[in-house]
């Protein structure tokens, strides 16, 4: 039988941690954030709190929904505050060192039949797992950006993830009102290896000059019926984050097609990261987004 999950954890206070720390507590469990700054914890219960709100305006969840949601979100400033959850999701940066950091500290806190996440994009669960004091119950739970909107979560168990972890994490994501795709783990699991490559494609196409910017995102968009342009959506996802995954994919599967495009190396240089730092493919800090090329 699976392991019941109540209370859930979430480290990483960004984009992704606050919409799982809001789906979570809309689906009735109760969450605690952590983050190494206090001030990102409080930004975050504030976009939570603007997204429910936004949410009842467009009525999706009621204004009571909304008010029960925000009293289950608690701040956890310290990775100690997160020892009685049941199920802790690490949705830190893209880079390993990092998360292994994370785990080191975590672990001693943790219950000993607690379940680790981690919302990696990219990285080997099996690696990660190593990692800790409980590879069997570790699990990568890969929510789709951005949360609430979308439908999808990627499961991947670990080479060591026990059938337990899997079932109970199967069960929470199904009270998330999420659809699983299940993955094994190989670099990038299934919606990252077939999209970044693509946006990389897009990136070498500008790189080349067969178009510009504006030219390929309206060519896909009309020409594919994609909802946003790839160049577009490389700026909603993160030039940072877009280079991470597909150096995952190059160093994990030793294949050319997956190197880099230089030109998404020099924007990541010049710390042209997208929407987060208003400059990427496009301007953001005008009216309306202008191509940078």
């Amino acid at each position: 039988m699976a392991q019941s999950i109540r209370k859930i954890g979430v480290i990483g206070a960004g984009q992704m941690g606050s919409g799982i720390a809001q789906v979570c507590a809309l689906a009735d469990f109760d969450v605690k954030v952590n983050d190494v700054s206090p001030e990102r914890i409080k930004q975050a219960l504030a976009t939570i709190n603007g997204n429910l709100a936004r949410q009842v305006s467009k009525q999706v969840i009621t204004e009571d929904q909304r008010q029960t949601a925000l009293k289950r979100i608690q701040s956890a400033e310290k990775l100690d505050d997160l020892g009685d959850c049941d199920l802790v999701i690490e949705s830190a940066t893209e880079k390993e060192d990092v998360k292994r950091r994370i785990y080191g500290d975590l672990c001693p806190s943790l219950k000993p039949d607690a379940i680790l996440a981690t919302n990696t994009s990219s990285i080997s669960i099996t690696r990660l797992a190593a990692t800790t004091d409980r590879p069997e119950r570790f699990i990568g739970i890969h929510f789709m950006n951005p949360v609430p909107r979308m439908e999808l979560v990627e499961l991947i168990r670990g080479i060591a993830t026990g059938d337990q972890t899997f079932e109970a994490s199967k069960e929470f994501v199904t009270k998330l009102h999420k659809t699983i795709a299940v993955s094994e783990d190989f670099p990038a699991f299934i919606v990252n290896r077939i999209l970044l490559p693509m946006i990389n494609e897009a990136i070498y196409t500008l790189y080349e000059g067969v178009g510009n910017v504006e030219g390929i995102d309206t060519a896909m968009k009309l020409g594919a019926h994609h909802p946003m342009g790839p160049l577009e959506l490389a700026d909603f996802i993160g030039l940072d984050t877009c280079l991470s995954v597909m150096q995952v994919l190059h160093d994990g599967l030793a294949d050319t097609k997956y190197r880099p495009c230089p030109l998404l190396v020099k924007y990541v240089e010049a710390g042209w990261l997208g929407r987060k730092t208003q400059r990427g493919f496009y301007d953001y800090r005008g009216e309306k987004p202008v191509p940078t090329r």
